[in-house]
């Protein structure tokens, strides 16, 4: 699926290109099953500025697949072989049949995963990975707040902080979302269209705040968000489904020595060991039980531009996937 010009899903457009063969330390990779992002849609609507890819581009970072040619021997390539069921995250350029990959950008799955759940779920999972375990590193007692908490990043991470031992606060925009929130980890679901959240968060933490924020909300939420922390605590913006966070003064984190930061999955997974363990905590949290991913809605490759409509609108069920 090409992008010829930045809009909306109606430029998503069914092409063909030609396929090189792999070089040396790359395989040649047939997808069965690829994900659908937010990420895809700030890719289509040019949202990065001058990070943007160039045009015509090819949107979507994740997928699965099995290995169909493996290029020259090289070192990262040595250790796939054609018939690997293997999947990858943070890789613009997912919306087409096959692709050619450098071979260190591929983690083969272990059994027990599917194609489909990696295609779905390794962006998100690799994204709530480095959010608990690196960035701030959540403890045994923590309180947390993870906005968004119903959606495909949101789910993952709730089970996975509850599993490390926090109490999760996370808003939600339904009553539905609320009861999807609580069934995957999240102690405390706040309806922010009809409830105060920074009110509630509050409450709930008896006026102390909580030591971190999440939120992939972005514009709404983020400036209200830096009225949940405690002292010293971190917000930290890593999405913008309702627009980019708008300016502010630094001076408003003063008094409370707040910490902002907006990180982004590709560089916390730009290091192969790091990408790597990454994964293997990913795969691990999820065969013990202590986190439940499904597939969502499956779209036809052809029919992203659906996919996308729903995604945006809130309609997608779950972890969305594309099927070639």
């Amino acid at each position: 699926m090409l992008v010829r010009k930045y809009g909306g899903p109606e430029v998503l457009e069914h092409a063909e290109i030609e396929v090189p063969a792999p070089g040396a330390g790359e395989v040649l990779l047939r997808h069965l099953a690829i994900g659908v992002n937010f990420v895809d849609i700030y890719y289509r609507a040019g949202q990065f500025g001058q990070d943007s890819p160039p045009l015509p581009a090819i949107v979507g970072v994740q997928g699965a697949g099995i290995v169909e040619a493996v290029g020259p021997a090289s070192k990262s390539s040595s250790s796939l072989a054609v018939g690997d069921l293997v999947g990858y995250a943070g890789q613009p350029g997912a919306y087409v049949e096959h692709r050619v990959l450098a071979a260190d950008r591929l983690i083969k799955l272990p059994a027990g995963m599917s194609a489909e759940l990696a295609a779905a779920s390794l962006v998100r999972g690799l994204t709530a990975e480095y959010l608990l375990r690196r960035l701030y590193k959540v403890q045994p007692g923590d309180t947390i707040l993870f906005h968004a908490a119903a959606g495909g990043v949101g789910r993952i991470a709730c089970q996975w902080a509850k599993a490390l031992g926090a109490t999760v606060i996370g808003t939600v925009g339904s009553d539905e979302k609320a009861r999807i929130a609580a069934a995957h980890g999240c102690d405390h679901p706040i309806v922010y269209t009809r409830e105060d959240f920074v009110a509630k968060v509050m409450e709930i933490t008896s006026g102390r705040g909580v030591p971190v924020v999440y939120d992939s909300v972005g514009r709404d939420t983020f400036m209200r968000s830096l009225d949940c922390l405690r002292p010293m605590g971190m917000a930290v913006n890593f999405g913008t489904a309702s627009g980019q966070v708008e300016n502010f003064p630094l001076q408003r984190l003063l008094k409370k020595s707040l910490i902002v930061t907006r990180p982004t999955l590709t560089t916390w997974i730009a290091d192969r060991d790091d990408y790597v363990r990454a994964a293997a905590a990913f795969f691990e949290v999820v065969a013990s039980g202590a986190v439940r991913v499904e597939v969502g809605t499956r779209y036809p490759l052809r029919e992203a531009a659906r996919a996308h409509i729903d995604l945006e609108s809130r309609r997608a069920s779950g972890m969305p996937v594309l099927i070639p």
